[in-house]
């Protein structure tokens, strides 16, 4: 670790200090390390910012401000920013790192500029300037619990641009709030984004000339996510707003998996005396490879709460839920039951996976500790050891509410490795404070969590021992995508070229890809039993090195696995966490080239959407001396026949540019082993 408090900055701070003089009623300028970007920060009445890069306004002065009372009958409302009265204002320059042990890379820089408005009331305001973004939050320093009855948080943009806009919809039990975080983007203009409608972030705005701007928060903890909506008084103008607290819910949503609020309070949250909240963060670049490999969620985050993480295993899993359990070529009945889950073992250990996943199913519907009569989990846990795969289990996050620790403490001593927590479907306080516990219980365990129906939000730095997120529109959605005028109604591959840049930038996603059945755009069905993949299979094949996944899926049937060796080896073998990553090339919706280094062997992976694309991949991260690449590409019949694929063996070095072709919906990956 480093850090340092430069010289100039420290003169700078202090030259500042002596003549501000009257606080009160102050612009304040705070720049990036490397001096291209401004954070303005307006106290004169109300507290705003804006955001300056190369010259050019990115935000317009937009509000900061929380509504809020304490918690007693008659107490009375105060606005935390308006006015603003700013009592102390504290800069400094911290340049520093910190270790990810499970990331796409080992090591994380962390330099910013940073602003601290100490200002009456009871609060504070941090700013952070980094080359690639800005931040903010506020600190609360009240004696007395808070209510937090509304936060503005605005982003006033000075034009019309388009941007790509995951909306909110599909909601659980017909509650505003209550949603799995999957969306696919809508590109549209600012202006017509659709009114009072809601938007998960990452939302991404366009500023034209490669130039990018997406919203996101950061380091949630015991606080609502944020939700962003068009602000009607400005059509180029974007506004937060937060699930209210719930005051009661019901068991519904879908298969009642899920908790529905019924009411909620006139408040979004309940804060502690003293309480940091969560970052609103505007990160900003000039290209697309700079959304592709960035860490400002990291930075942004906790850090970490377990002191011991070795225990912590990432890695590969097979899973039963997508293929459905189709196993063929066996002498008994495939479905929810141990002779099944002993061939998912043998699979998995066959091809050095480190796990397999139990689905929905292998216990009863309202309680964890009713076991399914035709799975004997003591002779599978028992198997696994032997074969050195560990087994996930399933659970619902309502269930997973009861007797927690209890539960954990159980199903560990068991044997089991895991739990895969599912329809979250929420991300109001009580839902975000419940996931910290939930990780904390498994790790006092030593249990590895995968989380659905919530996205990444800084909790995964904090206990690692999150492998893994869903909260995207993953591979499950092929198995009912609605098929119009003959034709998917969603374009899959644009999507998958569009989520590494936007939704892989909070964190690590559960996409689940391995799809052996491979089609065309006019030759995909949706057969839930049978289920297929838009786009080719080197397309599925290049997502094991593109998506973020410490917990990687290989969603297909072992069975079909086993007919594909060629391929499921080379999936097999991709590492799940890295020691460096690298954005070659790509544009976000379009296209995607990324390389990342583990042990000194690099894989580098393209797709691209339904347009056919050539690209030249620069070899010249490579380290000295030769390699020999394993070298997967669309065959020359793939735009027919999407399953057609190319293999072959060469050797490469640092000097080295390739030509690759990919075709519609198309993927190419490659595997680089020093040569000795």
């Amino acid at each position: 670790m480093r850090h340092s408090l430069s010289r100039k900055t420290q003169a700078l701070g202090l030259a500042f200090c002596l003549l501000a003089g009257n606080l009160w009623a102050q612009d304040y300028r705070l720049t990036s390390p490397d001096g291209r970007l401004n954070i303005l920060i307006d106290t004169r009445e109300a507290l705003t910012w804006s955001i300056e890069q190369g010259g050019a306004t990115v935000i317009q002065p937009s509000a900061i401000a929380l509504k809020a009372r304490e918690d007693r009958k008659n107490a009375k409302e105060v606005t935390l920013g308006n006015p603003v009265k700013v009592s102390k204002a504290t800069r400094r320059e911290v340049n520093t790192s910190f270790a990810t042990p499970i990331y796409k890379r080992a090591q994380v820089e962390d330099h910013y500029n940073q602003l601290l408005l100490k200002c009456k009331g009871g609060y504070s305001v941090e700013f952070r300037a980094y080359n690639d973004g800005a931040a903010y939050r506020f600190i609360l320093e009240q004696r007395k619990p808070l209510l937090i009855e509304a936060e503005t948080a605005e982003f006033n943009f000075t034009q019309d641009y388009p941007a790509f806009i995951p909306y909110v919809n599909d909601n659980r039990g017909g509650e505003r709030y209550c949603y799995s975080f999957e969306s696919y983007y809508d590109e549209c203009r600012l202006s017509q984004m659709a009114k009072d409608s809601l938007a998960i972030t990452p939302l991404m705005v366009d500023l034209g000339n490669g130039r990018k701007a997406v919203l996101l928060d950061a380091g949630v903890e015991n606080y609502p996510g944020m939700f962003l909506l068009r602000n009607n008084d400005r059509p180029n103008a974007l506004t937060a707003t937060f699930a209210p607290y719930p005051l009661e819910e019901v068991i519904g949503g879908y298969n009642r998996l899920n908790l529905v609020p019924t009411r909620r309070a006139d408040y979004i949250a309940r804060t502690d005396a003293r309480q940091i909240l969560p970052w609103r963060a505007v990160v900003v670049t000039e290209k697309d490879t700079q959304l592709a490999d960035n860490d400002m969620a990291q930075r942004l985050a906790p850090a970490c709460r377990i002191d011991d993480t070795s225990w912590i295993v990432p890695g590969k899993v097979a899973w039963d839920w997508w293929n459905t359990c189709n196993l063929t070529g066996v002498d008994f009945k495939a479905g929810m039951n141990t002779p099944t889950y002993k061939a998912y073992i043998d699979f998995a250990a066959d091809n050095r996976l480190e796990y397999i996943i139990i689905d929905e199913g292998w216990s009863s519907p309202e309680s964890l500790m009713e076991v399914n009569p035709q799975i004997d989990l003591n002779e599978l846990t028992a198997y696994g050891r032997q074969k050195g795969v560990g087994i996930i289990l399933w659970s619902s996050w309502r269930n997973a509410l009861k007797d927690t620790d209890k539960t954990f403490a159980h199903y560990s001593q068991l044997g089991i490795k895991g739990f895969k927590v599912d329809f979250f479907d929420r991300d109001d306080q009580p839902v975000i404070r419940s996931m910290y516990e939930l990780a904390q219980l498994a790790a006092n365990h030593r249990l590895v969590l995968d989380y659905h129906g919530i996205k990444p939000a800084g909790i995964q730095r904090a206990y690692p021992n999150i492998l893994n997120f869903e909260g995207v529109k993953g591979l499950e959605n092929a198995k009912w995508e609605p098929i119009v005028g003959g034709t998917p109604l969603h374009d899959f591959p644009r999507y998958d070229v569009s989520a590494p840049y936007l939704r892989m930038l909070t964190g690590p996603m559960d996409y689940t890809p391995g799809a052996t059945i491979n089609a065309t755009r006019s030759t995909f069905r949706a057969i839930n039993d049978h289920p297929m993949s838009q786009g080719t299979r080197v397309h599925q094949m290049a997502m094991y090195t593109l998506f973020e996944s410490p917990l990687q899926m290989l969603a297909d049937s072992p069975s079909k696995y086993r007919k594909e060796q060629e391929c499921t080896s080379f999936m097999a073998k991709v590492p799940t966490v890295f020691d460096e990553t690298v954005a070659l090339d790509g544009q976000v919706g379009e296209y995607i080239v990324l390389a990342r280094c583990k042990d000194g062997v690099w894989y580098v992976a393209a797709m691209t959407n339904w347009t056919p694309r050539r690209c030249t991949i620069d070899l010249s991260f490579l380290g000295e001396g030769e390699f020999e690449a394993e070298i997967f590409a669309d065959g020359v019949n793939a735009d027919r026949e999407a399953t057609d694929y190319r293999r072959e063996v060469r050797t490469l070095k640092a000097t080295d540019k390739l030509d690759i072709l990919m075709a519609p919906g198309g993927g190419w990956t490659a595997r680089l082993t020093p040569k000795k």
